[in-house]
């Protein structure tokens, strides 16, 4: 194949992906939207539940013990999909707010997002800081409003606190006859059809649907069928119409409404993202110059994680193909160390599942296994070198030093420890004071520390335990600041070890300032915030 055929098949594969998240508050569906996607798609023939149900399998997307057993998404997970032409790489993200971190690593690697918002709840306050994150990347915002089988708000009034709350103008694709709590069916706004949609017993497979006539959705709905006309007509005075410019540039979303649990509404989702989700376009740099997609092979490293085959004590790095095209064992550059990295074990993922991968394109995740030498962050490229910006790390929010339970297991503990930090489950953080053997670990959230020592047990056979410390907040600092910030009452000055990094411990926001008031030369930076980082 030549130079310009193989440029030529890079970039009409390129245009085949859509690659994006979905991102929401905790509890709104997130991880049974993904399941739903994945039935809808055919990629599973029967969708799992998130609510621990007797007799019910977990989602596919929620593979580790510890997100079966208590309902909830802990780690991202990616799924690749086949739908309609096109290769569809789902990347699921945790919903709860204490792991933000790994959502900003994932949010990192698309190029669309799925904005999921609970019927009743609408826009709530992980979503609001997630949505920040989307906007400060310009990644496209697509809307779906779930659980409207269930008691809600007025869809206009969604619509609205979209628009005055996060600046978006909303632009619906479809309108739902009946009030939440009593969801009759779809219109879609563009083609002008209506579909009844009945669930399938416990949402397990594919709502039916049923196509209507006018006349005949008339008078199955009745008064429900003319008031939702009646808000099409408004919208449709307002221009509440899609604007594809707009949405590719993140001034307005798409918006559907659907319910993810009965599969209502799914469907629609699906062809929206094929339709409207962009393509993989060319990434900048680090030093900001655009890297074409059909250049030579290039990939960003958003994602580490170990022992996701319990068999084999595996270490798998997740890679978003950024450019050109990947073939397994080609001998790329690890642009951090210059060294060739082999390619010989590279996988396509589903949820858990996993299996050999021979060719990828941009916008598609390749899982390359045992890659020990990589971490987040990281490039990997063929020919001309190219390193793209680092995924920045969260202001950790809590602290707390870890001690082995037995200490003949000490080799464990340090194996383990290295293996959470380089995942990022947790930043750890050392000190000559405090030595190897206590190491702080730094986290956005408590339940991130429920999540080590769950799995320095029963992965690592290192049962540890935890003492809080008293700060609450973190800047980044240097060597001639540092040694004057450790004499102070209420600071404490640690390396993080994965990068030494320097950074300034504080108890609280007053003690902060009153160092800064008091010694106003000292290097107090602010890191990436989960949330409001003001002082």
């Amino acid at each position: 194949m030549s130079d310009a055929d193989g440029a030529a098949s890079v970039g009409g594969e390129a245009a085949r992906r859509r690659t994006f998240a979905v991102i929401s508050h905790p509890d709104a569906g997130k991880s049974t939207l993904t399941e739903a996607l994945a039935l809808h798609a055919r990629a599973i023939t029967q969708a799992g539940a998130v609510h621990g149900k007797a007799g019910r399998s977990g989602v596919t997307s929620d593979w580790m013990e510890m997100e079966q057993s208590r309902g909830i998404s802990i780690t991202s997970a990616a799924l690749r999909i086949d739908y309609g032409g096109c290769v569809l790489n789902l990347l699921d993200t945790p919903g709860h707010a204490d792991f933000s971190e790994d959502t900003y690593r994932v949010l990192a690697a698309v190029d669309c997002a799925i904005m999921l918002l609970d019927s009743a709840k609408g826009l709530e306050a992980q979503t609001l800081k997630l949505f920040d994150v989307c906007r400060s990347r310009r990644t496209p915002v697509i809307t779906f409003v779930n659980k409207w089988d269930r008691p809600g708000r007025e869809p206009l009034e969604l619509l609205d606190e979209i628009e005055q709350r996060i600046g978006l103008r909303p632009t619906p694709l479809n309108w739902p006859v009946g009030i939440a709590g009593d969801f009759r069916g779809l219109i879609d706004r563009r083609e002008g059809g209506y579909v009844k949609q009945r669930r399938t017993p416990g949402g397990a497979h594919r709502a039916v649907e049923t196509p209507l006539t006018p006349e005949e959705a008339l008078e199955a709905d009745g008064p429900a069928w003319v008031q939702a006309n009646e808000e099409l007509d408004l919208l449709t005075a307002i221009g509440a119409d899609l604007d594809l410019k707009s949405f590719l540039e993140g001034e307005s979303t798409p918006v559907l409404f659907g319910a993810a649990l009965p599969n209502f509404g799914v469907a629609q989702l699906l062809r929206t993202l094929v339709e409207l989700a962009p393509p993989p376009s060319a990434p900048h740099d680090a030093a900001g110059r655009e890297r074409a997609v059909d250049a030579p092979f290039s990939g960003l490293v958003f994602k580490v994680q170990a022992n996701m085959d319990r068999a084999h004590r595996d270490r798998v790095a997740f890679v978003r193909v950024c450019s050109g095209r990947f073939e397994r064992g080609m001998v790329l550059t690890h642009a951090a160390t210059g060294r060739p990295f082999a390619t010989k074990y590279a996988q396509a993922v589903f949820g858990r599942e996993r299996e050999t991968i021979d060719t990828a394109y941009p916008g598609d995740v390749i899982a390359l296994v045992n890659a020990t030498a990589l971490r987040v962050g990281d490039t990997l490229f063929d020919g001309p070198k190219v390193e793209f910006p680092p995924i920045p790390s969260f202001a950790p929010e809590h602290f707390a030093v870890a001690r082995a339970v037995d200490s003949g297991r000490y080799k464990q503990f340090q194996r383990g420890i290295e293996q959470l930090d380089t995942e990022g489950v947790v930043q750890v953080l050392t000190s000559d004071v405090r030595g190897e053997q206590a190491p702080v670990l730094a986290a956005v959230g408590p339940l991130q520390f429920d999540v080590v020592k769950h799995r320095m047990e029963h992965e690592f056979r290192s049962p540890i335990e935890l003492n809080t410390l008293g700060y609450s907040l973190a800047r980044r600092t240097d060597a001639d600041s540092a040694p004057k910030l450790a004499v102070l009452p209420g600071a404490e000055v640690l390396r993080r070890r994965l990068d030494g990094e320097l950074l300034a411990l504080f108890s609280d926001r007053w003690r902060l300032r009153v160092v800064r008031r008091e010694n106003p030369g000292l290097t107090l930076e602010p890191l990436l915030a989960a949330g409001d980082d003001t002082e």
